[in-house]
């Protein structure tokens, strides 16, 4: 018998994730703070629930995406939260891009409670989501990791288990520190181009299938060019990813200058109201440096 999932979180990302795993056929009962963000999935056999502790009480493995930590233990830890209403033996996974410190908090706290502890951030966007080819990069106990590897599965491609609770957060930071000052590349090559008179597609075409090829020209770059900056990934969720980076990095004692370069453009960009835009936004903020 199929698992009973639980799916917390139906934004851009997270709403295709938890298809995936309802056209597999399980049993999925979904909350989300707009309940029209969860209405595609209601109509194709998600159930309803009125809060995040009613999901925990009707699942086995329940599934968190949200936005921000504060957002997490909320979801968790608050009054109607998925740890109030969660039954022994269940599991949770957070696929939220968090802090690792939270991570390995919500580990401890749900193992006195009997409950197995997953930390699962991602990486793909929304193209990632919807085609089912994300990077899962996962923290906690290596045997509740099997477990739910098969729905993992589901919705990705280049999974790994990274250790114990906070590694997956780790990784993901690993990740996201590496994307930041690629993005930036990405803008200037693009705005080189752009003045050099260049065709910006072909421009694409060629340096994306050679040493400079990468995700963010190959996916991104054509956005650019057709003046696309709908979020694949908010702004404002990448300067949080890139803040918790700086912290645990200053914990290490570890300096960071191309995160803490690219992280002043991203605040550039919020201050300049971008941050709903998608990380290729960025290139906005640049033109207007350039006068272009």
């Amino acid at each position: 018998m199929k698992e009973k999932i639980g799916w917390i979180g139906t934004g851009v990302m997270g709403k295709a994730m938890c298809a995936h795993l309802l056209n597999a056929g399980h049993k999925v009962f979904v909350y989300n703070r707009t309940k029209t963000k969860a209405e595609d999935l209601i109509n194709i056999g998600a159930e309803w629930c009125s809060n995040p502790k009613e999901v925990a009480e009707k699942s086995d493995i329940i599934f968190t995406i949200v936005g921000f930590p504060k957002d997490v233990e909320e979801v968790y830890l608050g009054d109607n939260g998925i740890l109030k209403g969660a039954q022994e033996r269940s599991i949770i996974v957070d696929m939220t891009t968090s802090e690792p410190s939270l991570a390995q908090q919500m580990y401890e706290l749900a193992k006195v409670k009997g409950i197995s502890s997953i930390d699962a951030p991602v990486s793909g966007g929304d193209v990632g989501a919807k085609q089912g080819t994300l990077a899962i990069m996962a923290g906690g106990d290596k045997e509740t990791y099997d477990k739910i590897l098969p729905l993992f599965q589901l919705m990705g491609k280049n999974i790994a288990y990274m250790g114990k609770a906070g590694a997956g957060q780790h990784t993901k930071m690993s990740n996201q520190i590496l994307i930041a000052s690629t993005m930036i590349g990405v803008v200037e090559s693009l705005l080189y181009a752009y003045k050099a008179g260049n065709d910006l597609e072909e421009v694409i075409n060629v340096i994306g299938k050679g040493a400079a090829g990468c995700w963010s020209i190959n996916n991104l770059g054509p956005r650019i060019v057709k003046n696309n900056f709908d979020p694949g990934f908010f702004i404002k969720h990448f300067i949080k990813d890139m803040g918790i980076a700086l912290k645990e990095a200053k914990q290490m004692s570890l300096s960071l200058p191309g995160l803490a370069l690219a992280y002043q453009f991203y605040i550039a960009a919020e201050a300049l109201g971008l941050d709903n835009l998608g990380t290729q936004g960025l290139y906005k903020v640049f033109e207007k440096m350039n006068g272009i």
